[in-house]
């Protein structure tokens, strides 16, 4: 048995996110790639409402626990050495989010870490430095959640600069998007409000314009997917993916132009996010507009990775 081998130690890894919940198990040795044993994420949803209601729905509570008790069982057969589950954006801002914890905590016998938009932020970016090509260095990574969107400046030598903005795929739906497709007003009222934000957090960042740009997240994979006409989700060919901004305006065109039920079997459209894409193609399109970015290389990588490489450096690992 090699030394790696006798070192190789195995985690698992959930991210309940505000629309999509992702389970990760991984071998990890130190000085060594994660092995990837079992993925899944499924959109849920969890979110649904909270923007209006400030709690999560009994609905939405239910179908994730449903998610976590699946999850649990096919945690147990890999018999992992530890596991961490975290919650961002939906969580965080609900005001019944302990009757949730509680739930799952009883339900699923996962304790959440409940974790803020930095924190997110950091181990996000744990994920992406994992997987950036050769001779990437200093990066301005964008993470588009459900509720949330984070810009994260990564310079060699300087400690990271992070912001969070309270806009995400489901929140810009439900708060903005209210037609089916939108109208022209909800449209540029989308625009103006993500521009503005936008430029609130880059304006005290210094110079990231000398960082590449990287997008992680379903609203960016799905976009890569989608120029390439995946008929199914390709990490290898989605991971460090150069999407163009001209791509994503095409895209945004051919969603905007058709209903949710319209947008269904577009090719690498996964099923369930027809309603979320177009918001998250009116984010990206806006944001990269406003910094001047031609072109996003995009990560398969980011929270769920980066939760497992945070797990394994606290248990000494690497």
């Amino acid at each position: 048995m090699t030394a790696a081998r006798q070192h190789r130690r195995r985690f698992a890894g959930i991210d309940i996110g505000t629309l999509t919940c992702r389970l990760l198990i991984a071998d990890l040795a130190s000085g060594h790639p994660l092995t990837e044993l079992q993925s899944d994420r499924r959109i849920l949803r969890l979110g649904e409402g909270v923007d209006q209601t400030k709690r999560l729905s009994p609905a939405a509570m239910d179908r994730v626990i449903a998610c976590l008790q699946e999850w649990r069982n096919v945690i147990d057969v890999y018999q992992v050495e530890q596991s961490s589950v975290v919650a961002t954006s939906a969580v965080r801002d609900a005001a019944n989010r302990d009757e949730f914890l509680d739930r799952v905590k009883q339900q699923a016998g996962f304790e959440v870490e409940v974790i803020s938009g930095e924190e997110e932020a950091r181990r996000t970016l744990l994920g992406i430095r994992s997987g950036l090509p050769a001779g990437v260095t200093d990066i301005l990574a964008l993470d588009i959640g459900g509720g949330s969107t984070e810009f994260i400046l990564d310079r060699s030598g300087v400690k990271p600069i992070v912001r969070s903005i309270n806009i995400g795929v489901v929140r810009l739906c439900e708060r903005v998007l209210d037609h089916d497709p939108p109208t022209a007003e909800e449209l540029q009222q989308a625009r103006e409000w993500v521009t503005r934000e936008t430029k609130a957090a880059v304006a005290d960042m210094g110079d990231y314009r000398q960082a590449t740009f990287v997008g992680t997240a379903g609203t960016i994979t799905s976009l890569a997917a989608m120029a390439q006409k995946l008929s199914t989700y390709e990490p290898v060919r989605i991971h460090n993916y150069r999407l163009k901004l001209e791509t994503i305006r095409e895209l945004e065109q051919t969603l905007l132009s058709r209903t949710k039920a319209e947008r269904v079997g577009l090719p690498g459209l996964e099923k369930n996010r027809e309603e979320v894409i177009a918001a998250g193609a009116i984010i990206i399109r806006t944001i990269m507009e406003t910094l001047g970015r031609q072109i996003v290389l995009v990560s398969d990588l980011g929270l769920r990775e980066g939760v497992l490489i945070d797990l394994a450096r606290q248990a000494g690992n690497r």
